[in-house]
């Protein structure tokens, strides 16, 4: 027999990142509860925001995010606070790649329908075929948790050097080599098996924080959410499996029978606060802008697919030019990285001279590692906790650390906490 519901009236939400973010307008758009978000920094957005950089004197964003078209709750983020005219939707599924050791030049296409893609009509790199393409796919789709990219399709070749190695770094942030095979396949399930109207690209040309994280923010607090910002929480008081308090740097809440909780921190700060092993080896992204000469690349593709470079993916928003390296554990100094970068650019656009300015960013734990040892440890939403879940990227997922999976997280923790918790026990 199962347990009657209880009708949950306040929702504390621990973080706004993405997540918390999305789950937290889920529960105000609801106006069922209340709805109390804190924040443990003095902004939004978690891994995902944008700031004016003095430098450069533009707002640019702390990293590079590439969106395709199959990432619907993404999307669907975006038409509920009314930010979806603002995404860059590319007509076309095409990404064009240069080939620095070479200067060849190629554009990835892909057919509208999936049967067409299958049937091998997909415009592909120099040297990879069809056939070849088909078998990889397939090997991929039943690959077993424990294997990784390269176990799966164990062989080299112009398939591996300008498609699955630079598909492996983008969307694990992790090489084949150490990658897992399972998560790269749930996100070509959701977009290249689609076909192309589900890989078309999208930019956000405005960036991320006023798209994705500034907006859903205005209109949580206009919804009547309580925000709390420089709220760290430090533990978790609990008796047998409910929540009965939580305790913030400055401040003990104590939670009514009928509050609920939802933990929208990073991995390594839920499993610390729960006792818990949770994923805990993140993965850097080192990202460099630069202000060039806007007549200098007027008419360049938003995003372009580098390789044989320290460069991986070069983004043209205005006059910023942003580079993207995944996986960037170990390189040179700064000043060396930003020159070898602009040197990347400059050849790719065809820039002549330097740039006006330069701003290198590294994010030390951009993603958790998506290493077949990492995913197995990711933590479920359900905690055994009868008050409390947890959301984020990090949370048991298909898919890897992304900007569709934090948003789906988010919002399946605010449907559990609405639909699923039992009636507390009588008298507590």
């Amino acid at each position: 027999m199962h347990p009657a519901r209880a009708r949950v009236r306040r929702v504390h939400i621990v973080g706004a990142g993405l997540s918390g973010l999305a789950a937290a307008l889920d529960l105000a758009r609801s106006g069922a509860v209340e709805v109390h978000l804190h924040e443990a920094t003095g902004r939004a957005g978690g891994r995902c925001w944008s700031f004016h950089d003095a430098r450069l004197d533009r707002l640019i964003d702390n990293g590079n995010h590439l969106v395709l078209s199959g990432n619907g709750a993404v999307l669907d983020h975006c038409r509920r606070i009314g930010t979806f005219d603002l995404l860059d939707i590319a007509q076309d599924a095409a990404l064009p790649f240069h080939d620095l050791a070479g200067g060849a030049e190629w554009t990835l296409r892909i057919p509208d329908g999936p049967v067409d893609l299958l049937r091998g009509r997909m415009a592909l790199p120099p040297d990879v075929g069809a056939g070849g393409l088909v078998a990889d796919l397939a090997r991929l789709l039943t690959a077993d948790p424990t294997r990784t990219v390269a176990q799966t399709l164990r062989r080299r070749g112009a398939a591996w050097d300008r498609l699955w190695d630079p598909l492996s770094l983008a969307v694990l942030n992790e090489p084949p080599d150490t990658g897992s095979a399972v998560p790269l396949a749930a996100v070509l399930r959701r977009t290249l098996l689609k076909g192309g109207r589900a890989c078309r690209p999208i930019t956000m040309p405005h960036g991320l924080g006023p798209t994705l994280i500034a907006p859903a923010l205005r209109m949580i607090e206009a919804l009547g959410a309580r925000v709390v910002w420089r709220a760290p929480l430090r533990a978790i008081d609990r008796s047998g499996d409910t929540v009965q308090a939580l305790i913030f740097d400055k401040t003990r809440v104590p939670l009514d029978p009928q509050d609920a909780v939802i933990l929208a921190v990073p991995a390594e700060i839920a499993g610390g606060l729960l006792g818990r092993s949770a994923p805990t080896d993140g993965r850097p992204i080192l990202n460099a802008h630069f202000r060039v000469p806007a007549a200098a690349v007027a008419g360049a593709p938003p995003v372009i697919g580098v390789l044989n470079g320290l460069a991986q993916w070069i983004f043209v928003r205005g006059d910023v030019v942003s580079v993207t390296v995944s996986a960037a554990d170990a390189h040179g100094s700064a000043r060396a990285d930003a020159a070898r970068l602009w040197a990347e650019v400059a050849q790719v656009l065809r820039i002549e001279g330097e740039p006006h300015a330069t701003r290198l960013l590294r994010e030390t734990a951009a993603t958790f590692a998506a290493t077949p040892a990492s995913l197995a440890a990711r933590l479920p939403m359900h905690t055994g906790l009868r008050n409390l879940v947890l959301a984020g990227d990090h949370v048991v997922s298909p898919l890897p650390s992304t900007l569709e999976g934090a948003v789906m997280s988010g919002r399946a923790s605010a449907r559990a906490v609405l639909g699923t918790l039992p009636e507390p026990a009588r008298g507590s």
